[in-house]
């Protein structure tokens, strides 16, 4: 604690934190630093449904999930996003985060290695630990790495992102695929950035590529595209959602969802599926950014949708950036270290969230309604 005072906000940042500008936005500010990518947050029909499902928390059963009966409301929405994604069951957690480390947790062990792409979110980092199994890094995206490393340390687990929220590049999810069925390994990929802003009424980039009965189990946190508290992970069938809520930690040791978090993701569910102008928009204002900051010098680092971050370098550097930015009123988000690796270069982010090596600036777009959708 005295190293990150001393040596941070005393240190290199002389003073001020280096996540928190100057001043705040105002009225008419660009502001584009949240994950609500499809802008639902206050969408009325949510809003409305939530209001409407208040009184119901007077009866709420608070227990853990294992404890569930088969047609408590939990376990039928359950049923209700599987089939949206395309899978045979599926499971809620409290978080991605638990989504991420509970998955891994009843997956690996000590005698099977997990195989993370270098860029991959800590959360899949996180429950290779928790389930002591040996980490296998493979750099990022390089499908030839990670085969080496396979053949050196045995099949187990694979853990991706599908897009990353370090700088905005997409894995490449149909070799990916190849690799797992090669050598023998389980493929799990983390969908948090790409649910509800990809894929067919929004059901992410697996089901864009038609990949949902290769990849054996996806995650996601639904505090991305859908506004909202809850991870979810898809799987094979109804035994390993049993097997999960018996084994993982994040399972056994938490309890369920309130009703009102589920109204609010089934009325958020409805919206994503139709409201296919947002994701239109979304990919409209991305695009249009992505060529603005190429066309400028900028090198994205092989973004490829609605994720942008922009390298800085020094700490000094990012908050210089950060406050020409404010100053011209748009007010984005400076990404540093863990979420970023340590040996990157900071960033600053631009209108689409951006994250990125040691330090970024980073920004996300949320598109607004047009007159005539």
């Amino acid at each position: 604690m005295e190293a990150f005072h001393s040596a941070g906000i005393r240190g290199r940042w002389h003073g001020r934190h280096i996540l928190r500008g100057r001043r705040l936005p105002s009225p008419g500010s660009t502001v584009v630093d949240s994950n609500d990518y499809l802008r639902l947050a206050g969408d009325k029909r949510i809003v409305d449904a939530v209001t409407e499902s208040l009184d119901a928390m007077r009866g709420a059963r608070l227990a853990s999930a294992v404890l569930l009966y088969e047609e408590h409301p939990q376990t039928v929405l359950e049923r209700e996003l599987a089939r949206y994604l395309g899978s045979g069951a599926g499971v809620f957690t409290q978080s991605g985060y638990d989504a991420n480390v509970g998955l891994l947790q009843t997956l690996a062990g000590p005698e099977v290695p997990v195989y993370v792409d270098m860029l991959a979110h800590m959360s899949l980092w996180a429950g290779a630990k928790a389930a002591g199994a040996p980490v296998r890094p493979f750099r990022h995206n390089d499908t030839a790495h990670l085969l080496r490393r396979i053949e050196e340390y045995g099949p187990g687990v694979i853990a991706v992102d599908s897009m990353y929220s370090v700088c905005g590049s997409l894995a490449p999810l149909a070799a990916l695929c190849d690799a797992a069925e090669e050598t023998g390994c389980v493929l799990v990929v983390d969908e948090a950035h790409s649910l509800g802003a990809h894929g067919p009424e929004g059901a992410g980039m697996v089901a864009e590529a038609g990949l949902t009965k290769r990849v054996h189990f996806r995650t996601t946190s639904l505090s991305k595209a859908f506004a909202k508290r809850a991870g979810y992970i898809t799987c094979p069938d109804e035994d390993f959602v049993e097997y999960f809520k018996m084994t993982s930690y994040p399972a056994v040791f938490a309890s369920t969802l309130v009703p009102s978090d589920l109204v609010q993701i089934a009325a958020t569910l409805d919206v994503v599926r139709h409201d296919e102008w947002r994701r239109a928009r979304l990919h409209e204002v991305a695009t249009i950014l992505r060529e603005g900051l190429t066309g400028l010098g900028y090198d994205l680092r092989g973004s490829g949708a609605h994720i942008m971050s922009l390298p800085t370098g020094r700490d000094e550097t990012v908050i210089h950036v950060r406050d020409i930015m404010e100053d011209h009123d748009v007010f984005g988000s400076v990404f540093c270290p863990p979420p970023p690796p340590p040996t990157t270069a900071p960033r600053y982010g631009s209108p689409c969230t951006a994250t990125s090596p040691t330090r970024t600036w980073t920004a996300s777009s949320t598109p607004a309604k047009p007159s005539a959708p």
